[in-house]
């Protein structure tokens, strides 16, 4: 029996990528998120327009590590709302991070890639989810995945969110 009724767990593992791998490209069917990260706080505001449909989704989420020093296994917690539930939280929004999001599927398993927009432009992640600790573990990371950042905080989106991409690549350069 699952103790925590409040959040469920994911488990992922964050690769940084070149760009998208073939077949993927930029006009490729995808999804815009726009996350805004309430300051002080393990809480987003986020919005996800379906660009064929223009059609938005609106989620106030909480997430956060279950072991800040393996950060692939996540907690959060998802609330959806409507227009009018939405526009009452806009108050609470902080700092916004724009990516566009593709869905694709290597060697049997399903990879989301996010190519981020504004000041972040120039960094380009992908990302697989796992149903178990275990199945994470056993992974073996695509040729096309660069460098593994799963344990790196300084990858996560609310820590990047008021940097710029030269400040990622300093980063980078120094680890």
């Amino acid at each position: 029996m699952n103790a925590d009724k409040t959040y469920r767990t994911e488990f992922h593992r964050t690769f940084l990528i070149e760009a998208l791998p073939e077949p993927l490209t930029p006009q490729s069917s995808h999804l815009q998120i726009f996350d805004n990260y309430v300051h002080e706080t393990r809480l987003r505001m986020r919005l996800i327009r379906v660009p064929e449909t223009k059609e938005w989704t609106h989620i106030l989420q909480q997430r956060f590590p279950a072991d800040p020093e393996h950060r692939g296994e996540w907690k959060y917690a998802e609330i959806y709302l409507n227009d009018t539930e939405y526009e009452h939280f806009k108050p609470f929004e902080g700092t916004e991070i724009r990516k566009n999001r593709y869905f694709h599927e290597f060697d049997g398993k399903m990879f989301s890639f996010d190519i981020y927009l504004g000041p972040l432009w120039g960094l380009n992640r992908a990302r697989a989810d796992f149903a178990s600790a275990d199945e994470l573990s056993a992974f073996e990371p695509p040729p096309w995945a660069v460098i593994e950042v799963t344990n790196n905080a300084f990858f996560d989106d609310a820590n990047i969110v008021e940097k710029k991409f030269e400040e990622v690549q300093g980063a980078l350069q120094s680890s």
